[in-house]
């Protein structure tokens, strides 16, 4: 399977952008990703521990995380739901090397799937204006739609610059 980018439209409304830009962003990592096997996915590039893989895992936590629990204060299903994430905090980094490749593109488009649900039916309910059910820790206030969305753009964002470096390192593959 070859992912197919659509560049974000140049001059349409803001909620239309920021999704249209994580959705770039989303299909870069794919296309990062695309071609490998298991092994390839598994390996770091020292003296990182960071792979591929546990970037596809990471990301698919990522959505799961911030649009179903702190978007819309559902809990999060399983795999999530069965870490314990104070005694393993890097879980999703850690395992990922024992998931297949097909494994791990499913569960990061599962979640893109949701997140796109949960996404719409957050800019149905108040557009980017309507706030998330969970609180900051920090701040005590609740995050807005438009918020998360940047944050999950710069998250994309980041880990693709890892994901530049990780799929060069491993077959010399470079560009977009």
């Amino acid at each position: 399977m070859t992912t197919e980018r659509t560049d974000p439209p140049l001059a349409t409304d803001e909620a239309t952008t920021l999704v249209a830009f994580l959705d770039y962003h989303r299909d870069t990592l794919r296309m990062k990703t695309e071609g490998l096997t298991q092994g390839q996915l598994a390996q770091p590039l020292a003296p990182s521990s960071l792979t591929l893989a546990g970037l596809l895992k990471h990301l698919a936590l990522v959505e799961t995380s911030w649009f179903d629990e702190v978007l819309h204060g559902r809990p999060m299903g399983e795999p999530w739901s069965e870490v314990d994430w104070d005694a393993d905090p890097d879980w999703e980094f850690r395992t990922a090397a024992d998931d297949s490749p097909e494994q791990l593109r499913a569960m990061l488009d599962a979640a893109v799937e949701q997140s796109r649900r949960n996404i719409d039916e957050a800019l149905a309910a108040g557009g980017l204006d309507h706030l998330s059910v969970t609180l900051d820790r920090k701040e005590n206030q609740q995050f807005s739609l438009r918020w998360i969305l940047l944050h999950l753009i710069e998250e994309y964002a980041r880990h693709n610059g890892h994901a530049d470096f990780l799929r060069e390192a491993i077959d010399g593959v470079t560009g977009e």
